[in-house]
């Protein structure tokens, strides 16, 4: 059997806020909470698992590989939503995308400040 992420867990200042945003940019549903958890179901294997924390926290970079197909869909919600979005880790509001390995990319930070990446080849 292959090694799977099943979940992880992602800390927000408001876990239904943060679920919720992340839901609607990638086109997903947002679940019941479970325990202290907002979760969202990525895919059959991967669950990401909002947690409400009251103080500072130490911000992550979630990369997602994806269709060309998603990729439009979704780039089109966060330009909808008009969140600042970049080509690069620390150009993540240069209102460009990145064309690496002949593929697209692009960098945009959650309410948290949580960096999200989407890329089309890895």
């Amino acid at each position: 059997m292959a090694i799977e992420l099943d979940h992880t867990i992602v800390p927000s200042h408001d876990k239904v806020a943060s679920a919720s945003f992340f839901a609607r940019i990638f086109g997903l549903e947002t679940s019941p909470p479970m325990g202290p958890f907002a979760p969202v179901h990525v895919n059959e294997a991967l669950t990401l698992d909002f947690d409400e924390r009251q103080s500072d926290f130490e911000r992550h970079h979630y990369a997602f590989h994806v269709s060309e197909a998603e990729f439009d869909a979704i780039f089109g919600r966060v330009k909808e939503a008009g969140v600042a979005y970049g080509s690069g880790p620390f150009s993540r509001a240069d209102g460009q995308i990145n064309h690496r390995h002949g593929g697209r990319g692009v960098y945009f930070e959650d309410p948290n400040g949580h960096v999200l990446e989407l890329m089309t080849r890895r």
